[in-house]
């Protein structure tokens, strides 16, 4: 419907002309009172009366237009009289349901017809009583076709949105293909030789690390035409190996642990010096103290982390942070965060007989005489003479008074301390040292697979004698903590695997919260279940030096296999790195009465079988028999022992001498 509006006047007590201004009030009113005239007209009610001077308003007002200034203020009247009519007809208006278009639509033809009247754009916009009607009566049809079609539009936005991605990711995967092809590819023979000839070219061999690390990484879609993954793997090793001056073995055993991606992690951390971190001592000060006085004198520090209640982290400082007052009179003690970790799984309790077998320079024990309070008794042995004396200066500058400084090997301290004498043993290895890099980059080139062998054979003895000493029916103790600083599995899992075949132990948590747990199966070899309690720590992981804390409970103090044991100390003897001349003499020794025993046993069967004795009477002369090796064994030991200990006393006092 189109309203339409005339020039002509009108009188003033008539409707008057409907305003820019007004118009939407004026015209929902007027609708509304025109609704009730078409359904009276066509009925014929009762209420027919009041629609002709209603109708004679409506085509004057539309037929005439008056510009006074007066029809404002009867708009309000007419509103009022056209709300009188819909709150009379609203009821008749429901019931038969008839719209109001066909009613709108015969006047208007007639009103264009009889008048000359100007378009309304405005109430045009505005609608017709036609859109009101059809809105009306088809509200529920329409809302379900509208939900409808919002329901398909969404289900194509949704595949269109899934094939765009789609075809993103094979544009992306076609991209690093042709990227691939025209970035990277492996040297060839004669390229390699020419750069072999002169000095290392950094920035290439940079750059092609990270494409095959990158080409590795998704092998399947980024893989250098006619190149195998162990072609560009070789590659990689010798790259790394050159760039970062590791030897070919380092290289390989690291290749074996972590896929390329982590390990360049690695490598990149090794390349980096670790956090400096001090252990406050706790039997001097607290650490909220230390940390205020520290930072009074220009220190920069922070707490250690959530783990450690003792630990802070020193990240710059404007004096030596070893060498302030509070260093020299025992506050603290410059400690590498992962040396805290052995200390706090073996969990020292109070009044406790502990040995820490590997000491120096006395990081790990002072820790435990803290947690000890500085009680029970300490032994701390240390085997190499020379680091002594930074052991007894830091149990001294520390205020340690419950701790006796031993100088033995660590596999003769059962003979020494005695089997089942202690409750704790915290046994820190000596290792390859492939998890400290960082601070020893001469590890790079100097380890080989041979060394490997012989710590591992070395850590193996170590640990038996550590579990020897340990009593299994202590109340509070009988627990074990072995740990490294290497990150080799030869040295780590494999040597617990070992303890717990030939010892009565087994695996617990060491009661550290954090940490990768250690392998279970690694290429070929099958370690025991209960391995996963153990935990490993990273440098790119926990940003701290590489290592390895296990912790065991002795269960019973039987021995499972004794001979074998004795068989591989023998090969450890002749494996251990400080080999000895006195040590080979003391072998020497111990081959001679085999020796003459399998001679004289020999005779003895000899004699035996031509007399013809009986069964039983052999049974008898066994058991003497094994007690007699069985006192021989110990008297070669301590024969052993003597000897070493006469070459010691020799050594100390040609140090003497010297000094």
């Amino acid at each position: 419907m189109v309203l339409t509006r005339s020039k002509k006047r009108v009188a003033k007590s008539q409707t008057p002309p409907l305003k820019r201004a007004e118009k939407p009030q004026s015209l929902a009113l007027k609708r509304k009172a025109e609704k009730p005239q078409a359904l009276a007209s066509k009925k014929g009610g009762a209420k027919s009366q009041k629609t002709p001077p209603l109708k004679k308003q409506k085509k004057e007002a539309v037929v005439e237009e008056d510009p006074s200034e007066d029809d404002e203020e009867e708009v309000s009247d007419d509103a009022a009289a056209s709300t009188d009519v819909e709150s009379d007809d609203g009821e008749e208006e429901g019931s038969n349901g008839l719209g109001s278009s066909g009613f709108f639509s015969d006047d208007d033809g007639e009103e264009n017809d009889d008048d000359g009247e100007e378009l309304l754009g405005d109430d045009f916009l505005e609608g017709s009583g036609d859109e009101e009607e059809h809105s009306d009566s088809g509200s529920g049809s329409d809302s379900d076709s509208d939900e409808g079609d919002i329901e398909k539009e969404s289900k194509l936005i949704d595949e269109e949105e899934a094939k765009e991605e789609e075809d993103a990711k094979a544009e992306l995967l076609d991209f690093n293909k042709e990227a691939g092809d025209d970035a990277f590819r492996l040297p060839t023979e004669e390229e390699l030789e020419e750069e072999a000839r002169g000095p290392p070219d950094l920035p290439l061999l940079q750059s092609r690390i990270k494409e095959i690390v990158r080409a590795l990484s998704n092998f399947s879609v980024l893989r250098p035409n006619g190149a195998s993954r162990k072609d560009c793997v070789e590659q990689l090793k010798s790259d790394i190996a050159s760039y970062y001056g590791y030897n070919s073995f380092l290289i390989g055993a690291l290749f074996e642990l972590f896929p390329p991606v982590e390990l360049m992690e690695l490598i990149e951390a090794f390349e980096k010096q670790r956090p400096t971190s001090i252990r406050t001592n706790t039997l001097k000060t607290r650490r909220r103290d230390l940390a205020d006085v520290l930072l009074n004198r220009g220190v920069n520090l922070d707490p250690l982390s959530k783990w450690s209640k003792v630990g802070l982290v020193v990240y710059d400082s404007q004096v030596p942070i070893g060498a302030t007052p509070e260093y020299l009179s025992g506050f603290y003690m410059l400690q590498g965060a992962s040396s805290f970790l052995p200390v706090m799984a073996l969990a020292p309790q109070e009044n406790e007989r502990i040995v820490d077998v590997a000491a120096a320079p006395g990081g790990k024990t002072t820790y435990v005489a803290a947690l000890m309070k500085n009680t029970g008794l300490i032994f701390a042995n240390e085997m190499k003479v020379p680091r002594l004396k930074s052991l007894t200066a830091n149990l001294h500058r520390m205020g340690v008074t419950n701790t006796i400084v031993c100088n033995y090997d660590g596999r003769e301290l059962p003979k020494v301390l005695g089997e089942k004498s202690v409750d704790r043993v915290l046994l820190d290895a000596p290792c390859s040292g492939t998890g400290v890099i960082s601070k020893d980059e001469s590890v790079k080139v100097s380890k080989s697979l041979e060394e490997i062998k012989k710590f591992a054979h070395l850590q193996k003895q170590l640990l038996l004698a550590a579990i020897d000493m340990v009593d299994a029916t202590s109340k509070t103790g009988g627990f074990i903590v072995y740990s490294t600083c290497s990150l080799m599995v030869a040295e780590n899992e494999a040597v617990i695997d070992y303890a717990l075949k030939k010892r009565s132990v087994q695996l617990v948590k060491t009661g550290l919260d954090f940490g990768q747990d250690g392998f279970v199966r690694f290429r070929e070899h099958r370690f025991h279940p209960s391995l996963n309690k153990t935990k490993r720590f990273y440098p790119h992981v926990h940003n701290m030096d590489g290592f390895f804390v296990a912790k065991l409970k002795k269960m019973s103090n039987m021995k499972q296999a004794s001979e074998d044991d004795d068989e591989a100390l023998g090969t450890v003897d002749e494996a251990d790195v400080p080999s000895d001349d006195d040590e080979a003499e003391a072998m020497e020794e111990m081959e001679k009465p085999k020796k003459t025993k399998e001679s004289k046993e020999g005779l003895a069967k000899s004699k035996e079988s031509k007399k013809g004795k009986k069964s039983k009477s052999k049974k008898g002369e066994d058991p003497p028999k094994i007690k007699k090796q069985r006192k021989n064994r110990t008297e070669m030991r301590m024969e052993i022992s003597q000897a070493r200990e006469e070459k010691r006393k020799a050594m100390r006092e040609k140090s003497k001498e010297k000094q």
